[in-house]
């Protein structure tokens, strides 16, 4: 009896131990399982970011590829290359970090590496004075016309790995076979069809133009005494029309930016409570700085013109005149554009500011005057030293001019340069040139962007 009890007991026990073993290896391997899937995660947001910075790089190439074979002066060009070499350099960093393996993308991988020496040997040549030879810029454009193709191609893939036909995981598993039969289901052959744009070759915003150096130590277009929170707030009302607002709060004083300014959250009559208004006022001076409004946007019911005319209406009863439409961005059924201040016929382009408006209705969503407050002043326009036909007779032959004036346009460094705006194409390419009206030099040459959603410059 004695025995049999202790035959019970080791069975039980032993049955306990086996139970015990397995409920491990089941919590060890959900682990492991969830290890793994962390892995996996990790290193597709890796393969992602990798792509991502090599099409925005390629892009880069592509633009100021385009801009070295129009520059019709030695300084501009070796600017546009030196930012080729680099841009092609980094792209050559990010196309490594990709699970694809040498032989798929070897011509690839040789077009970005002949594009960064070239560049780099021709941008030596400019920096020491020498204009490049015919020869040379024919050149430039080719490896322009394949780096098109190339950025085409990044884009369809683009699209081809959003829509789930290929996917990372698929490419690292036995590259070889699997990429090559992946390839075949894709609608343009995705990254076989890069290799197959540069087999023959053997040799190489949204903010709009001068949004980047808007901002100015001197705030030359902040006039006025300061005001106190309390002004700042009845302003803002103001500004949002004292039917509309149901409350008011106050987030203070915020002085970390480009300008302080009393911060405001306002919740609307009839509005959405979960998207408030938010408002910046100026201290000095009480100007509006920054307006923005998130909500909801219905069906499109008005264009682009009409938005345009909306925003310059609203500026004027804003008591800011004069100022022209430049570039314009649309997404989510709103078009935010930016406007330019004139004077005496010049556009002015460190005068910025941008209106956000709402194409269902037309209503104004939003404001921001940094560059104008940071900027404006009334300035002397003197008559240019040199005339329109000699400015226009140092650019490059192959431009097709379609427009022509005078600008105003910012540095990097905070300064300003008088110069002959001239808006032109060449190769399909749309182009602004900037020639100094005083001593005849190229001063700038930005790439202009046509998408289905705006016209924005690089």
């Amino acid at each position: 009896m004695k025995n049999n009890i202790l035959k019970t007991m080791k069975k039980n026990y032993m049955y306990g131990i086996a139970i015990l073993l397995i409920i491990g290896i089941v919590v060890m391997g959900i682990l492991l399982y969830n290890q793994k899937n962390k892995y996996a995660i990790a290193t597709e947001n890796s393969y992602n970011l990798a792509f991502y910075e090599l099409i925005d790089y390629i892009k880069d190439v592509e633009n100021y590829l385009a801009k070295s074979t129009i520059s019709s002066s030695s300084e501009q060009s070796a600017e546009s290359l030196i930012h080729v070499w680099r841009q092609a350099n980094l792209a050559q960093v990010y196309l490594s970090q990709l699970p694809i393996s040498t032989n798929e993308l070897s011509n690839t991988a040789k077009f970005l590496n002949q594009v960064s020496d070239y560049s780099h040997s021709l941008a030596r040549k400019a920096i020491d004075g020498e204009d490049l030879a015919q020869e040379e810029l024919d050149n430039l454009d080719k490896l322009h016309n394949y780096s098109v193709d190339l950025s085409n191609t990044l884009a369809q893939l683009l699209s081809d790995m959003n829509s789930g036909k290929i996917s990372w995981k698929e490419l690292t598993q036995d590259v070889d076979t699997t990429f090559a039969q992946q390839v075949d289901n894709l609608s343009a052959t995705s990254f076989s069809n890069i290799d197959e744009n540069f087999g023959e070759y053997e040799g190489l915003i949204y903010d709009g133009a001068y949004s980047e150096h808007m901002e100015s130590s001197e705030r030359k277009g902040l006039t006025g005494d300061d005001v106190t929170e309390e002004e700042a707030k009845q302003k803002a009302i103001s500004f949002i029309g004292e039917d509309r607002v149901e409350e008011i709060k106050s987030n203070g004083l915020i002085e970390n930016g480009n300008i302080v300014v009393y911060d405001f959250t306002i919740t609307a009559k009839n509005g959405d409570k979960n998207n408030p208004l938010t408002i910046s006022i100026s201290k000095k001076g009480g100007h509006i700085v920054i307006a923005n409004h998130n909500r909801d946007v219905g069906e499109e019911k008005i264009g682009i013109e009409e938005a345009n005319e909306i925003g310059q209406t609203f500026l004027a009863n804003l008591g800011i005149p004069n100022m022209k439409a430049t570039y314009y961005l649309k997404q989510g059924g709103v078009a935010t554009i930016n406007y330019a201040y004139i004077q005496d016929d010049v556009t002015i382009y460190p005068d910025l500011i941008k209106v956000k408006v709402a194409l269902d209705n037309g209503e104004v969503l939003g404001i921001e005057t940094t560059g104008y407050l940071n900027n404006h002043t009334e300035r002397t326009i003197e008559q240019p030293a040199i005339s329109i036909e000699e400015a226009k007779a140092t650019l490059n032959k192959n431009l097709e001019i379609t427009s022509q004036g005078l600008a105003i346009i910012p540095t990097e460094w905070k300064t300003e340069i008088f110069c002959y705006e001239f808006k032109g194409k060449v190769n399909n390419t749309d182009f602004l040139v900037y020639v100094n009206a005083n001593t005849g030099e190229e001063e700038n040459i930005l790439v202009i962007i046509e998408t289905p959603d705006g016209i924005l410059t690089q």
